[in-house]
């Protein structure tokens, strides 16, 4: 979306008279680019659809919040990942387990997810991403699955290029590591 258009939405969205309609333009927008964001978090379906319906809630409560730093997405994309940590936080606390071994369980739990289609090597590589610090699977996540310019996600991500490119060297080299090894 260009800056003018997401401007005019973001207009409609602060207006009392367009606010619904502009609000399911913006879910219509971003619905799924963010559903892959939250899924590539918690690997599951129901899951990932309950946390992006809050996602959208919040976004809704608090549009007129929203400053204008950064772009849209970019701010949406940090409240999809701050309720996705919280879901993580929550769900590792009910099963009383540490957020590493909540990874290990998810992905564990992946090949009986009816809406889990990857074969053996994807469940594997979901393995391997799972070992990752949280830093090093965001950015491995955003430039392998989503594709991401390391431009884009210095914006989304707010930190330089060169970091985020040597964050992603060491988490291809760890998955590559344990894929070899497993």
């Amino acid at each position: 979306m260009e800056i003018e258009e997401e401007k005019d939405l973001i207009n409609r969205l602060c207006s009392v008279d367009h606010a619904h309609k502009a609000f399911a333009e913006l879910v219509d927008i971003y619905k799924e680019r963010l559903y892959w964001h939250i899924r590539y978090m918690l690997k599951n379906h129901e899951d990932t659809d309950d946390v992006l319906q809050n996602v959208f809630i919040k976004i809704y409560k608090n549009i007129h919040k929203f400053k204008g730093d950064s772009r849209l997405y970019s701010w949406m994309y940090r409240i999809a990942k701050n309720e996705s940590l919280t879901f993580l936080k929550k769900r590792s606390k009910i099963l009383k387990i540490s957020n590493e071994e909540l990874q290990t369980h998810i992905v564990n739990n992946l090949e009986s997810d009816v809406y889990f289609e990857g074969n053996q090597i994807q469940l594997q590589l979901q393995k391997a991403i799972s070992t990752l610090p949280e830093k090093q699977r965001e950015v491995f996540q955003l430039r392998y699955f989503e594709e991401m310019k390391y431009k884009d996600m210095a914006e989304l991500l707010d930190t330089s290029e060169s970091a985020l490119k040597s964050n992603y060297h060491h988490a291809s080299k760890k998955v590559e590591d344990y894929l070899k090894s497993h």
